[in-house]
């Protein structure tokens, strides 16, 4: 059961940086998700799961125009 558990949220977590960042590879965001949640998946604590999975994942993707931003 935890393992269909861990698939809903790498599937959550692809859509919603996928949606976050269109102009990213999708392959290349599937990636991110998939290497962030091989990191976290054998942690104890599973509520904050998809939340720290999806941060790392930001992590891992390459810099959006942020630099623009602070401008």
């Amino acid at each position: 059961m935890a393992e269909s558990e861990d698939a809903l949220a790498i599937r959550h977590v692809t859509e919603r940086l996928m949606t976050a960042h269109p102009q990213l590879d999708a392959g290349l965001v599937r990636r991110s998700v998939r290497t962030a949640y091989e990191e976290l998946r054998y942690a104890r604590v599973r509520t904050y799961l998809p939340v720290l999975m999806e941060r790392r994942a930001k992590d891992l993707l390459p810099p959006d125009e942020q630099t623009e931003r602070h401008s």
